[in-house]
């Protein structure tokens, strides 16, 4: 009896794993079928894909520099492991404070000013009536956009200097005293706001405007029948749509808080606004690269701290925007 028994179950086993072997090769048979069929849409994919592995994936082997002391003559591996001695020392540099104070002072600043404007500009376009008008306001506040970083700079100089700009030709005008604006190190972070709202907001609006495009329009006739106004339909029908975009570009923007546009920060940069301007992406581009003496090892572990940091927030938020909306990036 125990005989028949144990021929049964290995009888039994063998006939799963027969069966787990022909439902793999039923998929490789299928996905095989699949590439040739769409061999095309597999070979746009591959490029993107290459392009993340080796720009993006394969640079992850070089941040081990961060915990050894590197030298370019002995190479990575050769180089001494010395563990978190380089984050020990950013820990106890005079800078740590001003840097991290300074990058999530802009980051936090840029976020709470610039993220509802292309939320509001793209409601008021939704629910503009003139056609010409709406097209006119969104060529008109899309073309800031295109404005490379360099001339937005140079542009800000210009309208801003205290001799010829003509910003500070109105302050004087109204009888007031011409600011400093980029030496003045309290004014950088508005200014470096304020000219970010008035570049990327049209721009940052088209992806609400797509979501708003796909608003059924009987919600809107049924709130009209209800007797609803213009106001109560934003708020009642177009900010709940969208609700789920919104949440998702928050989830984004807020994890790359510590991650401050280096370009236009290191322009705008003068010997009189760095306390207030130099934040960890200028800091690590200096001590890194540009000193007499560069210090790879210590720029690689500040941006790895900072990369870190990035980690955190963005699955802090994304766990604290599931819990309070439902809505999440996963």
């Amino acid at each position: 009896m125990q005989a028949l028994f144990s021929t049964a179950v290995s009888d039994r086993r063998a006939a799963v794993q027969d069966s787990r072997q022909h439902a793999a090769y039923r998929a490789l048979r299928s996905w095989q079928r699949d590439l040739t069929v769409n061999y095309q849409l597999y070979l746009l994919v591959l490029l993107p894909v290459a392009y993340i592995f080796v720009f993006m994936y394969i640079p992850m082997y070089g941040t081990q520099i961060a915990f050894r002391d590197f030298l370019a003559i002995k190479g990575i591996w050769g180089s001494e492991w010395v563990g978190f001695k380089y984050f020990a020392k950013f820990f106890d540099s005079p800078y740590f404070v001003r840097v991290v104070r300074n990058t999530l002072e802009i980051s936090l600043y840029t976020l709470a000013a610039g993220f509802p404007f292309p939320i509001l500009l793209a409601l008021a376009l939704n629910s503009a009536l003139g056609r010409r008008f709406k097209k006119s306001v969104q060529m008109v506040s899309y073309a800031p956009y295109f404005i490379s970083t360099v001339v937005m700079v140079g542009m800000l100089i210009q309208f801003l200097s205290p001799r010829i700009g003509f910003v500070n030709d109105i302050i004087a005008a109204l009888g007031f005293e011409r600011v400093l604006f980029l030496s003045e190190p309290a004014l950088f972070s508005s200014v470096y706001v304020w000219s970010g709202v008035w570049q990327l907001t049209g721009w940052n609006s088209i992806i609400y405007l797509a979501a708003l495009s796909t608003v059924d329009p009987e919600l809107h006739e049924a709130a009209i029948v209800d007797g609803a106004n213009r106001l109560r339909r934003i708020a009642h029908v177009d900010i709940p749509s969208i609700l789920p975009t919104i949440v998702v570009l928050l989830i984004i923007q807020c994890g790359q808080i510590m991650t401050v546009g280096f370009e236009k920060v290191y322009l705008m940069q003068r010997p009189l606004n760095l306390s207030r301007s130099e934040i960890i992406a200028t800091y690590v581009y200096k001590v890194g690269l540009v000193s007499s003496f560069p210090d790879y090892s210590y720029g690689a572990a500040i941006g790895l701290f900072n990369a870190l940091i990035n980690l955190v927030l963005i699955l802090a938020v994304n766990r604290l925007a599931k819990t309070i909306t439902g809505q999440s990036l996963w």
